[in-house]
């Protein structure tokens, strides 16, 4: 026993120097897959850096993008465009109201100066009128246009004297005188008509000053008129002529109304 003894603690030694070396070989074998592991955890989180095609991300901006200004790439979509529904924005009812009334009078505007340009016969003009009676009685300057309804320049000339009477009106008397009418034969006469349009201008105290006739630029009708209203004693055109109608081919015929002026 002593002998079986003494060679087991002499085996002692080298089993001791077995049991470390397997148990180091163990512990190596046991290690190696974690560090695989690891390796393997770093390769994904290496790969993870990467964009799909394997290029590296860059989180700065490119050179492009660097380059554009900042009212490029801050840029508001479109006031016009809704970014709610991409529709466009129409204008509410209060601006639609607004539009439709500078609409209808600018219409109006238009309707009225093309009436005045246009529309104005020598009917207007006759229904303005100052009766001649009473033209020479109210202390103004009178301006005596003799005229008939089939003279053509005397309708061409219509709406230029209406514009005129209508700046000069309560200033100077417009007294309208029909040629076909034979109440004015004494008036024919006296102021020498011959053709028409004619027009005499005459001072507060009904005393001739000129006349011009026919077809002739309003400036010379306008000046004559002003002279009168300021109370000049000389008008600038005091005998003109243009193209006119004659007057000897009148339509004469008897008025209805003694009073009337026409």
């Amino acid at each position: 026993m002593a002998r079986v003894a003494s060679t087991h603690l002499a085996l002692l030694p080298e089993l001791c120097s077995r049991l470390d070396s397997r148990d180091i070989s163990l512990r190596s074998r046991a290690s190696f897959p974690i560090q695989k592991r690891t390796h393997g955890f770093r390769s994904l989180t290496r790969r993870a850096k990467l964009d799909p095609v394997g290029a590296p991300i860059d989180p700065s901006p490119t050179e492009e993008q660097a380059g554009q200004p900042d009212s490029v790439k801050d840029k508001d979509p479109p006031p016009s465009i809704s970014q709610n529904g991409g529709f466009v924005e129409f204008p509410n009812k209060d601006i639609n109201r607004r539009v439709a009334l500078a609409s209808t009078v600018a219409a109006v505007g238009l309707f009225l100066s093309k009436r005045l340009e246009f529309g104005i016969s020598l009917k207007d003009l006759t229904a303005n009128a100052v009766p001649y009676e009473e033209a020479l009685s109210n202390g103004m300057p009178t301006v005596l246009e003799f005229y008939a309804d089939w003279c053509e320049v005397c309708r061409e000339l219509a709406p230029d004297i209406y514009k005129v009477e209508q700046e000069y009106k309560g200033r100077v008397n417009f007294v309208m005188l029909n040629v076909d009418n034979t109440k004015w034969e004494q008036e024919l006469d006296e102021f020498g008509v011959e053709g028409i349009p004619h027009f005499a201008f005459l001072d507060k105290d009904g005393n001739e000053e000129g006349n011009v006739v026919g077809r002739l630029p309003k400036q010379y009708f306008l000046e004559n008129i002003a002279a009168l209203a300021n109370g000049e004693t000389t008008i600038p055109h005091a005998r003109v002529v243009g193209q006119y109608s004659s007057a000897e081919v009148r339509k004469v015929h008897q008025v209805v109304d003694p009073r009337s002026h026409g």
